[in-house]
């Protein structure tokens, strides 16, 4: 049986095919070194750390000392030269009185209170590579928000040490756009999540995120922060050992 026909139909439609996959790429404009606007870059963040901590009149030292962030790495957070997970960057927050507005906004953008609401159109959030996951940050225009709403893409692949584990004061919230991720928590458990699941957990409990689908999984979340209760409690418990600590010194 001569199949010459039908195999030479298959080549004119396979090359008719290719014509207008190559045409369709000439109509879509290249992208250049520069043209991500909202790529939030270490030198920039780490430029905000510092402003942050000189304003406050805070030693690297006293930094380190009321975020549990060592002074090694918030000095090489300050240089540019190391990316922070979300656990240490909202410790350092914390510490520098730094709204997440504040600290992941736009150059060109403006900031204000939450007194309209606020629209973030397609792909214009504020871009961070992390350590085990790239961040979206949403609404970062509003100052003073109750949570952080957040796109991420989850690149780790592992759990390799007890120091990927995440801690940090509030509430968490995640849903699976795409793909599979395993959360893993301090104590052992283990959630698995599929496309559509979601998961809601105190995030002051260990966790770490791994993609566990051939395509790396993209999440959206919320992190809430600490609430007012627990947030008096810190405050009083710091006064207080500030307090005792000045009483219980050698005047000489």
């Amino acid at each position: 049986m001569d199949f010459s026909p039908v195999y030479n139909k298959i080549c004119v439609y396979a090359n008719y095919i290719c014509k207008l996959f190559w045409t369709s790429l000439k109509t879509i404009p290249s992208l250049k070194r520069g043209d991500q606007p909202h790529t939030l870059d270490r030198v920039t963040f780490g430029k905000r750390l510092r402003s942050a901590r000189k304003q406050q009149g805070l030693t690297l030292a006293e930094v380190a000392d009321r975020s549990r962030v060592s002074i090694t790495t918030i000095s090489r957070a300050e240089r540019g030269q190391l990316a922070l997970s979300y656990e240490k960057f909202s410790a350092l927050g914390r510490v520098l009185q730094m709204d997440m507005a504040a600290m992941f906004s736009l150059a060109d953008s403006k900031t204000s209170r939450l007194d309209r609401p606020v629209l973030t159109r397609a792909g214009e959030g504020a871009m961070y590579r992390g350590l085990t996951m790239s961040y979206e940050f949403l609404g970062t225009n509003a100052l003073g928000k109750q949570m952080s709403p957040i796109l991420g893409t989850v690149h780790a692949r592992s759990i390799d040490r007890p120091e990927d584990y995440v801690r940090h004061e509030g509430e968490e919230f995640v849903y699976v756009l795409t793909g599979a991720v395993e959360v893993h928590f301090v104590n052992g458990q283990v959630m698995h999540l599929a496309r559509g699941d979601s998961l809601y957990f105190d995030s002051r409990i260990g966790h770490a995120y791994i993609s566990v689908s051939r395509q790396l999984a993209r999440v959206i979340g919320a992190c809430t922060s600490e609430s007012s209760s627990t947030k008096f409690a810190r405050e009083h418990t710091e006064s207080s050992a500030a307090i005792e600590s000045v009483l219980t010194a050698d005047p000489f």
